[in-house]
């Protein structure tokens, strides 16, 4: 929950490329906020391993760029991606 008491927010982005196959919704899930470096990359893969005993998979680390901090690309039980962010 949001500290506001308002609850979960959406936030839904136009991007230029297109999918090759039929991913719906793709979520970002905000784990690490207001967190940076090792102490965002800790606060993800707990998330993570929460995540993949809930039978969620990994799918890869996307590192930090010098513009974007560090992100987990993850695959729900029906294979939808979703990042923890």
């Amino acid at each position: 929950m949001d500290p506001t008491g308002v609850g979960p927010r959406l936030f839904f982005q136009r991007v230029p490329e297109g999918r090759v196959v039929k991913n719906r919704l793709h979520l970002d899930v905000r784990v690490g906020t207001g967190l940076v470096g090792g102490e965002r990359l800790a606060s993800l893969e707990a998330e993570c391993a929460r995540l993949v005993a809930l039978g969620a998979v990994r799918v890869r680390l996307l590192t930090a760029d010098g513009y974007d901090e560090s992100c987990l690309v993850m695959q729900d039980i029906e294979g939808n991606e979703f990042c923890l962010d």
